[in-house]
């Protein structure tokens, strides 16, 4: 049995990990700058957590964590903001993540691991740093790989399209077929969790909070349709900035999701409801915590915080929209075993 290492460069709360530890893809460790993804990352997950930022790890570091595998797999989703369409219109690019990819390719070029995985957003292809970087590894002498992947055809409940790229030593390497021919629904996913309050927590579960509302957005969130938009609400409700010609072109904030689609991509502002179609379909709240973690399919038990620490919605919203969907994840890691189980046989 040849050994396996992975290592998930900007790992986060560990959704990639997870998904290839559901697998049986073991990973050693896990490297991210952000403190607070230490404690998800671990607990879960039982690998280490190195609190780095990647530019400054050297590739013999990076082999040492590797260790004596006879099989390296190194994957990584490098901050997605520089790429999204975000932040293209509202230029939020000036803040140094573009390198990010290109030291993803300087690790990759020190260590040559024997296959590699990256993620990001769609529009990541539009930019030379991508090109750059699917360029290194050919001339490295891998087979490479890529395509916008739809998350709901591999079992993530939500509507989220993501840009997979798989590189590999040893020949042709891609994503599997998709495994489900319809997306699993927001009922499916959360249908059953406890009823809520906006501003209420469950008992059992400090995760399943919903952040509080405002008395117009208790109206407005009232007379919300699922899968509508505030252009269903009456003229009294509606926001002094989308009254104006250039507000009128934000149909997808102040929605509610519906109970038999898959939800909208879930980002670091869901648990809010006027940041993106993030209303409950039915009580009169913003999705929980809870349910925007499941919604990014991570188990119901998913431990985020320690207990006795207060539950922070901006931290733990970056940490849950910022992960890869762990069946995402699970998708990549099938892919990855698929792939060397056919070059053992070979």
């Amino acid at each position: 049995m040849s050994k396996i290492s992975c290592v998930d460069l900007f790992c986060g709360a560990g959704g990639l990990t997870h998904g290839f530890v559901l697998e049986g893809l073991p990973v050693v460790a896990g490297i991210d700058m952000d403190p607070a993804c230490r404690f998800p990352y671990e607990t879960n997950n039982q690998a280490q957590f190195i609190e780095r930022d990647i530019s400054t790890v050297t590739e013999s570091e990076l082999l040492a964590i590797f260790g004596d595998a006879d099989i390296k797999v190194l994957a990584g989703c490098a901050p997605c903001q520089p790429f999204s369409t975000y932040a293209h219109r509202y230029s939020l690019d000036g803040d140094g993540k573009w390198g990010l990819l290109y030291e993803f390719a300087r690790l990759a070029k020190g260590t040559r691991p024997d296959v590699i995985t990256m993620e990001n957003v769609p529009t990541v292809a539009k930019h030379a740093v991508f090109h750059d970087f699917v360029d290194t590894l050919e001339k490295l002498g891998y087979h490479v790989w890529y395509d916008v992947v739809n998350s709901s055809r591999y079992g993530v409940p939500q509507a989220r399209r993501r840009m997979v790229l798989l590189a590999s030593l040893y020949g042709k390497i891609e994503i599997i077929p998709p495994t489900r021919e319809k997306p699993k629904t927001v009922r499916e996913a959360i249908g059953r969790l406890n009823p809520l309050s906006a501003g209420e927590a469950a008992p059992r579960d400090k995760l399943h909070a919903s952040s509080t509302l405002t008395d117009i957005n208790l109206q407005r969130i009232r007379v919300s349709k699922p899968g509508g938009t505030w252009r269903d609400w009456p003229e009294h409700l509606v926001a002094e900035c989308h009254r104006s010609e250039s507000g009128r072109t934000y149909p997808s904030v102040y929605g509610r999701m519906e109970w038999d689609k898959p939800a909208p991509t879930m980002t670091t502002q869901c648990f809010g409801f006027g940041n993106g179609r993030f209303g409950h379909p039915e009580q009169d709240r913003a999705i929980s915590l809870r349910e925007a973690a499941i919604l990014q399919s991570f188990p119901r038990d998913y431990a985020f915080i320690p207990e006795g620490v207060e539950v922070s919605f901006t931290t733990l919203g970056r940490l849950i929209g910022n992960a890869v969907p762990v069946d995402l994840g699970r998708a990549i890691a099938k892919s990855i075993n698929s792939h060397l189980s056919s070059v053992k046989d070979r």
